[in-house]
C-alpha cells in the first residue's frame, strides 16, 4: 500500500507529514523552505510510493476561505502540473497550529524548543493527515 502525504502549505515553510505503508499513523516528515518543496517532493517520490497528497486548506472560523488560500491554490496548480497522477485531498486546517503548540508544550519542550517553526510546521501537517485519516475511516 502506499503512504499518503500530508501538506501545511505556508509561503515560506512547508509542513510535510507521511503515513506508513498501512495507513494507520500520520508521522512528521520535515519541513523545508517554500521554494525547495516541488524539487523535494519529487524526490522523496522517486524513492517512496504516494498515494494521495493531503493539502490543508486555510479557513476563517465562519468557513469562508483566509487570506491565505490564494497562496496554497498557487501550490496546488504546482502539485497537479508536476504529480498529475497523484490525487489532492483538502483537509480543513482550522485549530492545527493551536493544536501542534499544544502538542510541543505536552512534550515537555522548553520555550526555546517550542519556538522552532519548523517542529511547528510539522506537527501541523502531522495533524491535518490524522484528522483526513479519521475521516477516511469514518466514511468506509
Amino acid at each position: 500500500m502506499a503512504r499518503i502525504l500530508a501538506i501545511d502549505y505556508g509561503t515560506k515553510r512547508v509542513g510535510l507529514a507521511v503515513t506508513d505503508q498501512l495507513q494507520i499513523i500520520a508521522n512528521t516528515l520535515t519541513t523545508i523552505h517554500a521554494k525547495d518543496a516541488i524539487q523535494y517532493l519529487k524526490e522523496y517520490l522517486a524513492k517512496e510510493e504516494v498515494e494521495c497528497f493531503v493539502v490543508g486548506k486555510p479557513m476563517k472560523m465562519d468557513g469562508s476561505n483566509s487570506e491565505s488560500a490564494v497562496h496554497v491554490e498557487k501550490f496546488i496548480n504546482l502539485l497537479r502540473k508536476n504529480f498529475p497522477t497523484i490525487p489532492i485531498e483538502r483537509m480543513d486546517e482550522r485549530f492545527t497550529s493551536v493544536m501542534a503548540k499544544r502538542t510541543l508544550l505536552e512534550m515537555g519542550l522548553n520555550k526555546k524548543d517550542r519556538a522552532n517553526k519548523s517542529s511547528l510546521d510539522q506537527i501541523s501537517a502531522a495533524i491535518i493527515l490524522q484528522s483526513f485519516l479519521e475521516t477516511k475511516t469514518n466514511n468506509s
